[in-house]
């Protein structure tokens, strides 16, 4: 969920300083970015060990090598995916709906 202006104004005084209610914000904006990001990683790592798997010509190393890069960069996914649910769940919980958008 982007953060519109109108979030900005709200934690914003006197000639556009910044206060301690933008620390939700910033917050909120950082776990967006580094969930996209890493989301974008594990998909890149995953079309890499595809393609090394295909280009492998069927040397045994290569194929583990592949092999191994696609178990991780799977598990750094679903890693990812729990995260951010686990991270909704404890907004839920401490009624601080701003860390997480969604």
């Amino acid at each position: 969920m982007p953060i519109t202006g109108q979030q900005w104004d709200s934690c914003l005084k006197f000639e556009n300083v910044a206060t301690i209610n933008c620390i939700p914000i910033v917050v909120q904006n950082v776990v967006n970015f580094m969930m996209l990001f890493s989301g974008f990683v594990a998909v890149f790592l995953i079309i890499y060990a595809g393609v090394t798997f295909v280009i492998s010509g069927g040397d045994k190393e290569k194929i583990e090598s592949a092999k191994k890069t696609l178990t991780y960069s799977i598990l750094g996914l679903l890693f990812i995916i729990f995260s951010y649910l686990i991270l909704i769940f404890i907004s839920d919980i401490t009624g601080v709906g701003q860390i997480v958008g969604r």
